[in-house]
C-alpha cells in the first residue's frame, strides 16, 4: 500500500445494506476513498443457487477492480461471505473482509434470550448454527427468518416510509421474549430505530457493523491515521441494474457518492 495515497475501500452487497457498513467504516476511516457496488440485477441473493452467486458477484468485483486501484475488499452479505469468500481471495491480492451475525458479542451481554434476526437464508446456514453452538451454549436463543425487513430497508432509502404496524407484526415472535436483539442482516441497521421503537428501550440492539469497521481499520496501515487529511476523497457506487430509482440516487448523494454507474452483467 502506497503510504503517500489515501485508501480505497471497496464495499460490496446485493442490495443497499451495506451502506450500514459503509457508515460504520467511514465514521473511524472519514478520509478514505470508498467504492460501493450492488447487485440489484441479482437481489436477494439468498435465493441464488451458490454458483451463481459466485459467478456473479466475482464477475462484478473483476471488472471494478480493474478500473480502480483497490486496497481492502468488504462483502457485507451475509449469504455472499459464506458462500463467495474462498473464491474471492484466490484472485485478488488485497485483504477481504467478511460479515457474519454478532452472535458472540450478544452472547456476552444477554441475561434472558437472544433474538436473531436474519434472511431465512441466514438463519438456516449451518455457519449461523456453528456459531450458536460455540458462543450459546447457556444462553437461550431464537431465530427469526424474514425478507421482509430486507424490502423495507431498500424501500426507506427510496424515500419510502417504514410502516411500523407491518413491521411490528414480522417482529411479534420476540417481543418480550428477548432482552438482546442481533441484527443478523446488514440491511437491517437501515431499520435500527424503527426497531428500537417497536422492541422499547429495554432491549439491545446490536450488529456488525462496528466490529467490521475495526477489522477494515487494522487491516489498513496504521501510517494512514496520521496523514493529512484527503480533501478530494471519492466515492462512487456501481450497480448491475440499468436504472435506479431518483430518491434512491438522492441518497446515495446525501452520503457523498458522485455517481452510480453501470456494471455490465448476466440477468439472473
Amino acid at each position: 500500500m502506497n503510504h503517500n495515497i489515501p485508501p480505497t475501500i471497496l464495499i460490496f452487497d446485493s442490495g443497499v445494506g451495506g451502506l450500514s457498513v459503509f457508515y460504520e467504516i467511514q465514521k473511524v476511516l472519514p478520509h478514505a476513498n470508498y467504492i460501493y457496488v450492488f447487485d440489484d440485477m441479482g437481489y436477494p441473493y439468498g435465493e441464488l443457487a451458490p454458483d451463481i452467486l459466485i459467478e456473479r458477484v466475482n464477475e462484478m468485483l473483476r471488472y471494478v477492480v480493474d478500473l480502480h486501484r483497490v486496497d481492502i475488499v468488504v462483502i457485507g452479505c451475509n449469504t455472499a461471505s459464506t458462500i463467495v469468500l474462498p473464491s474471492l481471495r484466490e484472485f485478488l491480492s488485497v485483504p477481504v473482509v467478511g460479515v457474519v451475525p454478532a452472535i458472540k458479542p450478544a452472547s456476552l451481554i444477554s441475561n434472558t434470550a437472544v433474538g436473531l434476526i436474519a434472511t431465512p437464508a441466514t438463519v438456516k446456514r449451518e455457519y449461523t448454527h456453528n456459531l450458536i453452538r460455540d458462543y450459546l451454549l447457556d444462553v437461550p436463543i431464537k431465530l427469526l427468518g424474514t425478507t421482509e425487513l430486507v424490502d423495507m430497508a431498500e424501500n426507506k432509502l427510496k424515500g419510502k416510509p417504514v410502516c411500523l404496524v407491518s413491521l411490528q407484526r414480522v417482529l411479534q415472535p420476540l417481543i418480550g421474549k428477548i432482552d438482546v436483539a442481533v441484527l443478523g442482516c446488514t440491511h437491517f441497521p437501515l431499520l435500527r430505530n424503527e426497531i428500537k421503537h417497536v422492541f422499547g428501550n429495554e432491549i439491545r440492539i446490536i450488529d456488525s457493523g462496528e466490529a467490521i469497521a475495526r477489522r477494515v481499520q487494522s487491516l489498513i496501515n496504521n501510517s494512514y491515521i496520521a496523514r493529512a487529511k484527503n480533501n478530494n476523497r471519492k466515492c462512487i457506487a456501481y450497480n448491475s441494474a440499468p436504472t435506479i430509482e431518483g430518491a434512491l440516487n438522492i441518497t446515495f448523494k446525501k452520503m457523498g457518492f458522485e455517481a452510480i454507474e453501470r456494471i455490465p452483467t448476466q440477468d439472473v
